[in-house]
């Protein structure tokens, strides 16, 4: 495919998005149909895809329309690149721009400017203050990918070593002493044999951070109740001698945990709801609840402009009704480790506060925020301590 031909099918599968088809759905099916597309074609489609999406307003005002074709010419325009050079109507090339295209000229605010939803601007300057800007303009961006090095199987050093043999070349990152971001060869992690042979795991480096400063008993029991895929639970494992028990609502997100943590060398084992039953209080108790998701927009996109003030707030009663629940499971002397990759105050430190309000027993031992501006997504902790 060409450059222009890239960009044409990009403002394809935009429309299918705009229309209510979630991206990753709508790139899987082209990629099935587009038999002439090579591995370079897909990868460069799909970014074109995702960063209209991480930027859809400014694309947007910029392009003149909120459609596919709009959204490219906006992102071309936002990229420092002339339309007209990819806007030929020259084989598979989009149709030439218009008059009206060519002579559109957009002033934006500053939440276009910023790709900030509308609804929630309020909200986001009261959570980030001053760096309202610098957060939001950070999450119109790619995110890295980072790596976790199993310290249980290797230390960084020997996996980055490992790595670059295997041309993937990566770099120690600050947030944590496991993190290495990949300079190159991404998408050749899965199928590396430091990939394989649990050397490393694909986690973010903010998420790693949240798991090294969450406090794990000298023994004792841990649960980690919103296990999802069990990122969490693996980098837990690696530095504590128990097992893990992982459980989550919908089990079916933990289905790949069992051949993770096999594969990691890790005793972390999936529970079903009705397991939980009877169990004694446990040391330990993660919670990693469902939320916006709104510090990992650079990775998902897409919740960005699906989030709606009823979620959110639907979101908020979920978040308190599971603090309650997993207060419950710990045991006197034992913490809740509170999590969201949320950069809004409304399923962070007001969830906190609102618990510690009607709970004369617990205190909150600890509390940090990760800001996207640190290198890897928003996050929020709080070690919760129960004192009954």
């Amino acid at each position: 495919m060409t450059p222009d031909a890239r960009y044409a099918a990009a403002a394809d599968i935009l429309d299918s998005y705009l229309a209510g088809d979630p991206a990753e759905r709508v790139l899987t099916n082209w990629a099935r149909r587009s038999r002439f597309a090579g591995s370079r074609d897909r990868a460069a489609v799909r970014d074109h895809v995702f960063d209209a999406i991480r930027q859809r307003r400014s694309a947007a005002a910029i392009g003149g329309a909120e459609t596919g074709r709009g959204l490219v010419i906006g992102l071309l325009r936002l990229a420092g690149i002339d339309p007209d050079s990819v806007l030929t109507g020259q084989g598979y090339a989009l149709a030439p721009m218009s008059e009206a295209e060519r002579s559109h000229v957009a002033t934006l605010t500053e939440t276009e400017r910023l790709d900030c939803p509308e609804w929630l601007e309020e909200d986001l300057r009261a959570s980030l203050g001053a760096d309202f800007e610098q957060v939001l303009s950070v999450l119109r961006s790619r995110a890295d990918v980072f790596l976790r090095v199993n310290s249980a199987r290797s230390d960084r050093e020997s996996a980055r070593a490992a790595l670059r043999e295997e041309g993937i070349d990566c770099e120690p990152h600050p947030l944590s002493p496991t993190a290495l971001r990949v300079i190159d060869g991404a998408r050749r992690v899965h199928l590396s044999r430091s990939y394989q042979e649990g050397l490393v795991e694909l986690q973010d480096a903010a998420s790693q951070a949240v798991s090294d400063r969450i406090p794990l008993p000298d023994g004792g029991r841990v649960l980690d109740y919103c296990a999802g895929g069990g990122g969490k639970s693996l980098a837990l494992a690696a530095r504590f001698a128990g097992e893990i028990l992982a459980h989550d609502a919908s089990p079916e997100r933990m289905r790949d945990i069992p051949a993770r943590a096999d594969r990691a060398g890790a005793r972390v084992r999936t529970l079903r709801s009705a397991e939980l039953d009877g169990r004694a209080p446990f040391d330990l108790v993660v919670a990693d609840v469902p939320c916006s998701g709104s510090g990992a927009w650079r990775r998902q996109p897409e919740a960005k402009w699906r989030l709606d003030r009823a979620g959110l707030d639907q979101l908020c009663e979920t978040q308190a009704v599971i603090l309650r629940r997993v207060a419950d499971r710990a045991a006197p002397g034992g913490a809740i480790a509170y999590v969201t990759c949320s950069i809004l105050k409304a399923e962070n430190e007001d969830q906190v506060t609102a618990f510690l309000a009607g709970s004369d027993d617990w205190t909150c031992e600890r509390m940090d925020r990760l800001s996207p501006a640190s290198g890897g997504d928003g996050f929020f902790l709080a070690v919760l301590r129960n004192g009954g």
